[in-house]
């Protein structure tokens, strides 16, 4: 029997999917399981996966996987409109899962980096200094706002730490060559299975939600990850150290919000607070990470 799992959207939501394939895995062990994404090297290594399909190389897939075989279940459904994910009862890949009759037992992500990628990868961050991984700034390549205030680490917050940390550290930001740079950092911009081993030669990790946080899940590496709009119950993992945001000051202006509170790209009329200062304790953020 054939499993046809798709999943839309970025680069983190794949990570986080290798949970669900992990569930499906053990509730239909014997099955060939072929995963569709944007992002097929994220599952690279992964022996849970028969086959991994982009989304815009699926030639001969009717003939292929379907025509004669009518034993093939499909797993295509999109579960950020499902009625349980948009209430938020449960973590996405609980709702992922049980929408398409999968039992959930908190799987957790998982990647398969070789002895060879880490010898070989890791050369590119070699450091005299103990590495401090931050991610500060999520989203797609190109969009109109750089910073998404219902996501990212606020600038000067970033900077602050950064600052606290740069002379001990050598702190690496994982950046687009689009998004707005720090000062004392190590900018770069690289491939999943690189960012993925300098993950895991870091001594310590900020992350915001986006990719890096899933990744940290998956490879078992604490993290301190900063919550705005979402909530680590929904997307996070609690190996990590999840810092919340303070209660908003003003009433947001939420006219255009529709299946969530606020718009990820971060229109300025929902922003509730005074200024940006007032999202984050930069203190509670410093002692968190000093814990790792």
């Amino acid at each position: 029997m054939k499993i046809i799992f798709k999943i839309d959207g970025g680069i983190g939501k794949s990570v986080a999917a290798t949970a669900v394939v992990a569930a499906i895995k053990k509730q239909y062990p014997d099955s060939k399981l072929i995963v569709i994404t944007g992002y097929p090297e994220v599952f690279e290594g992964n022996r849970k996966v028969y086959q991994i399909n982009r989304h815009n190389e699926l030639n001969y897939f009717y003939r292929d996987h379907i025509e004669g075989q009518p034993d093939t279940l499909f797993f295509m459904q999109e579960p950020y409109i499902h009625t349980n994910f948009i209430h938020r009862n449960g973590h996405l890949n609980k709702v992922w899962s049980e929408m398409n009759g999968i039992t959930w037992n908190n799987e957790m992500p998982e990647l398969f980096i070789s002895h060879k990628e880490k010898t070989s990868h890791s050369k590119m961050f070699e450091s005299p200094k103990p590495i401090m991984v931050i991610q500060t700034l999520g989203g797609m390549p190109n969009q109109t706002d750089k910073y998404s205030w219902p996501r990212d680490l606020p600038m000067a917050t970033a900077q602050k730490i950064v600052d606290h940390y740069c002379q001990t550290y050598n702190v690496v930001h994982i950046r687009r060559k689009d998004q707005p740079t720090l000062q004392n950092v190590y900018p770069v911009e690289a491939g999943f299975r690189q960012l993925a081993v300098l993950i895991a030669m870091s001594k310590k990790r900020l992350f915001i939600d986006s990719f890096a946080q899933h990744t940290a899940a998956a490879l078992g590496l604490q993290s301190v990850v900063c919550w705005i709009a979402n909530v680590p119950s929904q997307f996070g993992y609690d190996l990590h150290t999840n810092i919340i945001a303070n209660a908003p000051t003003l009433e947001p202006e939420l006219r255009n919000s529709i299946l969530s509170k606020y718009n990820t790209n971060g229109p300025e009329t929902e922003f509730p607070y005074n200024n940006e200062e007032e999202i984050f304790d930069i203190n509670k953020i410093i002692a968190a990470v000093d814990t790792l």
